[in-house]
């Protein structure tokens, strides 16, 4: 079933354009609380946000919506996205509701849903909801009377609650005494929780990105653009970097040289010190078609198995489940622990890899280096919306021909992103020169039947 509204993270686009207005917001809550407030007997909803201007009128009109189904809510202001899925759980919430657009610019917000147990909801329950949102009814047939109207509350102690949370995860007996830290948190939803959990480990903390104006989440800032962390780190002669993205459910760190690390490396060295102290349910790591093959082959060498999903931590975190594995991620930085949550938690992973540096008495840059990567190259391209370039011969026929020019050497990855109307073409292999002219040869075709 072709959806509408929602994508690979919940509901994405533009802020006051469609489907990011107040009207539709309010349909997403009237008809969410249809499809899972129905079976409730307390009917609650926690709703939390990062610090986009267009958050506060999301906001009101998702509250408006729950409201008018009977469902009191619970607002948390500025809050991680995984803080929202532990909430949604120790509250006995029906429903989780983070507004956020994660790593998109301030202009773009979004709406990500979760249920009871704090896991994101399946496509099937999506698909439920997306039929309510366009039923004619929806806004009419089965009304609570004035007297069944829900209340609305604030949580003033969400983000103390969520730095015990944090801390709960490090290991008691270990602290962070000595070690400097330069913590970027994007001017998005972390940059309370996350300081405070640093300072409380007794670090020396940095801060970058903890001066949210409504117009600078992610703004040259955060895990997606970590140049000015990277320069931060040597200058100050920092043990590490941790750059959180705007709504802090993905990490990306930077060792003591200055040098970027992505989630395929932190997944490495989770995975490695897990399977050592037997910890590793199943030997088994799950990533993503994107995560590289060269994380593939070290893992082999460890005895450990990677399993791949679509690109999305809902994906991974689905197949976590099904197989009960409890460590997963993507290369872009969501890393999902499921001894200590249902979601990518960037801060908790961060904590994790803290904690094996002060266990090892080892440098970032030693740690979080055990592989070699195989070349890649990704490109993005922007594509009109309602058009489908993937479809066309030509680019098929393209596909085609790098496909058979990689052959057994490679691998060739072409998908369109769920979040944003952009083509992804990435290619990976032995031969760095051979990956980069398919990468060109692919994308040339792409863009000029794109427009």
């Amino acid at each position: 079933m072709t959806r509408r509204y929602f994508g690979t993270d919940g509901i994405r686009g533009r802020a006051n354009q469609s489907p990011m207005t107040a009207d539709i917001a309010l349909k997403v809550a009237m008809a969410t609380a249809r499809v899972l407030g129905r079976y409730s007997s307390h009917h609650r909803v926690v709703i939390g946000k990062d610090t986009r201007l267009s958050c506060y009128m999301l906001e009101q009109a998702l509250t408006a919506g729950f409201l008018a189904m009977g469902m009191d809510v619970v607002l948390t202001g500025p809050i991680p996205t995984p803080a929202i899925a532990v909430l949604t759980r120790s509250m006995r919430a029906d429903v989780g509701v983070m507004i956020s657009a994660s790593h998109n610019p301030f202009e773009d917000n979004g709406i990500k849903l979760f249920g009871a147990d704090g896991y994101k909801l399946a496509d099937k329950i999506e698909q439920d909801i997306e039929a309510w949102i366009d039923n004619p009814g929806l806004m009419t047939d089965g009304l609570p009377p004035p007297d069944q109207i829900g209340r609305a509350s604030r949580m003033d102690d969400a983000v103390g609650r969520m730095v015990e949370y944090a801390k709960g995860s490090f290991p008691r007996k270990q602290a962070l005494g000595g070690m400097k830290v330069v913590l970027d948190c994007a001017n998005g939803a972390a940059y309370k929780v996350a300081p405070k959990v640093l300072w409380e480990l007794e670090a020396e903390v940095i801060l970058m990105g903890v001066t949210p104006n409504g117009k600078n989440i992610n703004l040259d800032c955060g895990a997606t653009h970590t140049e000015s962390l990277q320069a931060k780190v040597v200058e100050v002669g920092a043990d590490i970097g941790i750059a959180l993205d705007g709504d802090a459910d993905r990490l990306i760190l930077v060792d003591e040289r200055g040098q970027r690390i992505d989630g395929d490396q932190i997944l490495a060295l989770l995975g490695t010190h897990m399977k050592h102290h037997g910890l590793l349910k199943h030997n088994t790591v799950v990533a993503t078609v994107m995560s590289n093959l060269g994380l593939e082959r070290y893992f082999r060498t460890k005895g450990i198995s990677l399993l791949r999903t679509a690109v999305g931590d809902r994906y991974v975190v689905e197949k976590m489940r099904e197989g009960n594995f409890n460590l997963g991620g993507e290369q872009s930085g969501h890393v999902v622990m499921s001894d200590f949550g249902t979601t990518g938690d960037g801060l908790l992973a961060a904590l994790q890899v803290l904690s094996i540096l002060r266990e090892n008495g080892q440098k970032a840059s030693e740690a979080l280096n055990l592989f070699t990567p195989v070349p890649q190259v990704l490109k993005n391209i922007r594509f009109t919306k309602g058009s489908k370039p993937l479809e066309q011969d030509d680019v098929k026929t393209a596909l085609r021909i790098a496909e058979e020019t990689l052959a057994n050497s490679g691998r060739l990855l072409v998908r369109a992103s769920g979040t944003e109307p952009l083509i992804r073409v990435m290619a990976e292999g032995d031969n760095p020169d051979m990956v980069q002219s398919v990468v060109d040869d692919v994308c040339n075709v792409i863009t000029r039947v794109a427009g």
